[in-house]
């Protein structure tokens, strides 16, 4: 008889790779205190803050980029949007600096 979650009938159980990543439990291991997971839950939500600041700074470095070209967009542009454009670019830069030395300073979340 052969199993449809084995290979291919020779016998051979087939293996699925977890990620590194993928929570495991340790069966010998006691359950969490209250505080524990507090500690747990505020270090994983400091840890989807950081990753949501580094994609508000992605897509403000695109911003950056688009604001850029419309800045040097020449005649096609008019001279209000592209003065605009402009000072929104040195802005922008600033502002992705200033998240970025924010960051710099602030303590890795620990699991």
């Amino acid at each position: 008889m052969t199993d449809s979650n084995h290979g291919s009938g020779d016998g051979a159980t087939k293996l699925t790779l977890v990620s590194d990543l993928a929570p495991l439990y340790d069966l010998g291991r006691k359950p969490e205190t209250t505080a524990e997971r507090v500690r747990r839950l505020q270090a994983e939500a400091q840890m989807l803050a950081r990753e949501q600041i580094e994609a508000l700074n992605v897509q403000l470095e695109a911003a950056i980029a688009v604001a850029a070209d419309v800045a040097q967009g020449g005649e096609a542009y008019p001279v209000g949007v592209r003065e605009q454009a402009e000072r929104l670019v040195h802005d922008l830069e600033a502002r992705v600096q200033g998240f970025r030395m924010i960051m710099s300073r602030a303590p890795e979340p620990k699991l």
